[in-house]
């Protein structure tokens, strides 16, 4: 069996490593299920820090993997999200290469929702990228991405833990403002999310600096050779290099995403369908779908058997007896049998109750009181 934290959680095998941890399978004692726990490896103030504030958020999307709850154990801390089992945009465009633009649109229209509610409650992700787009294991159904790994995600307000001069997230996928120093905004994922269409296009990781001076020099460029001219369009205005002028919001994009879609062609009879596998991989042993196969508990050993009791015995009778005597030795009452017996009525025995007199305080002066009459009647009757 594996390692069992705080009592609840039993660590089943790593299937991950994030910035500030490492994240296993875990089976869920309380709840009955496999869960993904990243378990914090420094336990450094500031590390800390940003462990509390990527557990506190609670999102609940479809398409986001947020946060569920959290646990301690001695020097380390581990909070628990759902197991998505089918990889990251990584390792899809690992196995298949540049995506089909429909396809792509609707891994796009996904991940934007998803943000569009990462927003709405006021966070900033600052580190979206295809490692973080996690994917279910659908196999060749309708793709489901799940935005993930909120470790340097922070409200819109809140202290920076850095140094302004800092810029925090993944080198390839800041916005031009980031680099400049600028507080985190909502633009700055927009332009991750534009960078990852690109790569998801084009199956190569875009030159983001290139990219940038393209656009400062000559406007929007023409479309690469693997990009639709609608789908363009869309991924063009998540990378413009000046904030005010890409898409204001994620629900904004989404918008244009869903209007470009509808002038791009479906897939082509001999295109080659793309299966989402499942990269986990099996249990280790030991452990099954419903949990840790513990061995069964033996069955208590059976009661001794002890002897019955030996049966009463009962007063035998003479075999003869006279007519009309009966033995000295048993009374009338004892011929009855114990059926009879246990019918024969019994008279309740009534105890006459004793009434209390009156009170010793009360009873002397009333008999006083009775002599001295007594005693001026005898008076009277012999003056007479």
């Amino acid at each position: 069996m594996g390692e069992l934290f705080a009592g609840r959680y039993e660590l089943v095998d790593p299937i991950g490593r994030g910035g500030v941890g490492a994240v296993w399978r875990a089976w869920d004692r309380r709840r009955r299920r496999y869960v993904a726990a990243k378990v914090l490896q420094q336990s450094d103030a500031h590390t800390l820090l940003r462990f509390v504030r990527e557990q506190g958020l609670r999102i609940d999307h479809p398409h986001v993997v947020a946060p569920m709850s959290w646990a301690a154990d001695d020097d380390k801390v581990l909070f628990t999200m759902d197991v998505v089992g089918g990889g990251s945009l990584a390792h899809l465009i690992g196995d298949y290469g540049p995506l089909p633009p429909h396809y792509v649109c609707v891994l796009l229209d996904q991940l934007l929702s998803g943000l569009a509610a990462v927003h709405a409650e006021g966070v900033v992700h600052r580190d979206i990228k295809p490692a973080n787009v996690l994917l279910e294991a659908t196999g060749t159904g309708r793709p489901h991405v799940r935005l993930s790994d909120f470790g340097i995600a922070m409200r819109k307000g809140e202290p920076r833990l850095t140094d302004a001069n800092y810029v925090m997230g993944t080198p390839g996928y800041f916005a031009p403002e980031q680099m400049l120093g600028e507080e985190p905004d909502f633009p700055a994922d927009l332009y991750a999310v534009g960078l990852t269409a690109l790569y998801l296009l084009t199956g190569r990781k875009p030159d983001a600096e290139a990219l940038m001076e393209r656009f400062t020099e000559h406007g929007t460029p023409c479309a690469p050779e693997e990009v639709p001219e609608p789908l363009w369009q869309v991924v063009a205005g998540l990378l413009q290099p000046e904030p005010g002028m890409r898409f204001r919001t994620a629900t904004g994009a989404r918008k244009a995403l869903a209007a470009a879609m509808e002038m791009l062609d479906g897939p082509a009879a001999t295109e080659e369908p793309i299966e989402v596998f499942d990269q986990l991989g099996p249990l280790p042993a030991g452990f099954g779908p419903e949990g840790p196969a513990h061995a069964p508990v033996p069955a208590p050993p059976p009661l001794p058997a002890y002897p019955p009791p030996p049966p009463a015995r009962l007063p035998q009778l003479p075999a003869q007896l006279p007519p009309g005597r009966l033995p000295a030795q048993l009374p009338p009452d004892r011929l009855r049998t114990p059926a009879t017996r246990a019918y024969t009525a019994v008279r309740p025995v009534r105890h006459r109750m004793r009434q209390p007199g009156p009170p010793a305080k009360v009873a002397v002066p009333v008999l006083i009181v009775a002599l001295l009459c007594l005693g001026i009647g005898i008076w009277a009757l012999n003056a007479t």
